[in-house]
């Protein structure tokens, strides 16, 4: 079974909440990469997932400042659901 397989439709995170919208701003504000963050997401989920970490970082060599970059998430296992995990931003930090 692969990873995306495990992972299929037990990740997710609200596309249309004031959340994600802060989340996409400040990831475009600092991302210097070419791909739409819509083509990201699910595998910044899923690699979030299997570290067993509420964050992602965005490297020195993809970002604009040339700074590593921190995007920290809630994450709250569904009471409904087995197994589904919902991710909401939080905020963001420089190193």
């Amino acid at each position: 079974m692969s990873r995306k397989d495990i992972y299929q439709d037990k990740l997710q995170i609200d596309y249309f909440s004031d959340s994600y919208l802060k989340f996409e701003e400040d990831f475009y504000r600092y991302s210097a990469m070419d791909v739409p963050l819509t083509f990201l997401t699910d595998d910044i989920l899923r690699e979030m997932a299997m570290s067993q970490k509420n964050y992602f970082k965005l490297n020195k060599h993809n970002s604009k400042d040339g700074r590593d970059h921190y995007f920290y998430f809630k994450v709250e296992f569904s009471k409904t659901e087995v197994g589904v995990r919902r991710f909401e931003y939080e905020s963001h930090s420089i190193t």
